[in-house]
């Protein structure tokens, strides 16, 4: 079992609506966009994101430089649409939740919460890769614009 040490709080600023930047969330072409650090890529047929509260999300994050492949599987948990997913990801107990507040002007704050996260996800690394993911949704959501 994976011992659960910590918690990982970030906060962003988004130039989208909230109505869009959830639907980066919920729409697999968008997500694949987005979703992991540079040097990672989610295979849009690994994606499954069904939102709505017991929905499933499923996708597997592949490592470009080996090929490594990283499965992502769980249930949301709550939904508000285009203000807060949560979720939990199963088989090792982490609990997520996005919240999404409207700026106005086009833009989102984006506060990401996790609780129950393991060790290996948590530090200097873990979150700069969370970064990494967000400044390529800015991108995304910009190309969208």
């Amino acid at each position: 079992m994976t011992e659960n040490l910590g918690t990982l709080s970030i906060v962003r600023e988004l130039p989208a609506t909230p109505a869009e930047v959830f639907r980066a969330y919920v729409e697999p072409e968008r997500f694949v966009r987005f979703w992991g650090p540079v040097g990672t890529h989610v295979p849009l047929d690994t994606v499954t994101i069904e939102p709505e509260v017991g929905g499933r999300f499923d996708s597997t994050m592949v490592i470009e430089a080996t090929g490594d492949r990283y499965p992502l599987r769980g249930r949301f948990t709550a939904i508000r649409e285009g203000e807060m997913l949560e979720f939990l990801e199963e088989g090792v107990g982490l609990t997520g939740r996005i919240t999404l507040t409207d700026l106005g002007d086009g833009r989102t704050r984006v506060l990401m919460e996790q609780e129950n996260v393991p060790a290996m996800f948590l530090g200097p690394e873990a979150e700069a890769g969370h970064n990494s993911s967000f400044d390529r949704l800015v991108e995304h959501l910009t190309v969208q614009g």
